[in-house]
């Protein structure tokens, strides 16, 4: 009986460590890729009160290239507002990442042409398959004493392989 209980305590005990090394997101996979395009959800203000008041963001785009060995090149950040008009195109040429590298793109507090549905789409390429990139946004403002501070994490929309 007591072989037959430890047993079943060292199963348990492999299942919950097992269990404990998956991801932590459902998003979060290891699938190597040659590039993608981004949909990245951004807000260049959101509404607080009864009344709908305007709280305007500061918006910053970031791309973080997560692999250790290869670079990336980022073709397109484009920026829309609510209703899918083109505001602004960041890249005039393709910008290149080293390994571990960052870039970010700013839309100051004060632009608020995207409204609430404001959004980017990142295309980024490679010639090896790598590690896609995080790209996310982080909204922050500030209004008297409030403060306010959030982020959004990209979706892929298209794979290229």
């Amino acid at each position: 009986m007591k072989k037959t209980c430890c047993l079943y305590l060292l199963f348990f005990m492999f299942v919950v460590a097992s269990n404990s090394l998956s991801p932590a997101h459902a998003d979060d996979t290891n699938t190597h890729s040659k590039g993608q395009m981004i949909y990245v959800p951004a807000y260049s203000h959101i509404y607080s009160g009864d009344r709908e008041k305007h709280f305007l963001l500061t918006v910053t785009l970031s791309i973080r290239n997560i692999d250790p060995k290869h670079q990336i090149k980022i073709t397109t950040v484009d920026y829309y507002e609510s209703q899918g008009k083109l505001l602004k195109k960041y890249l005039d040429k393709p910008a290149t990442l080293n390994p571990l590298e960052s870039i970010r793109y700013i839309v100051p507090q004060s632009d608020k042409t995207g409204g609430s549905g404001a959004n980017f789409m990142v295309e980024w390429k490679s010639d090896k398959f790598v590690n896609p990139p995080i790209v996310e946004s982080i909204m922050i403002g500030t209004q008297s004493q409030q403060g306010i501070s959030f982020t959004s994490r990209g979706r892929v929309i298209t794979t290229s392989n």
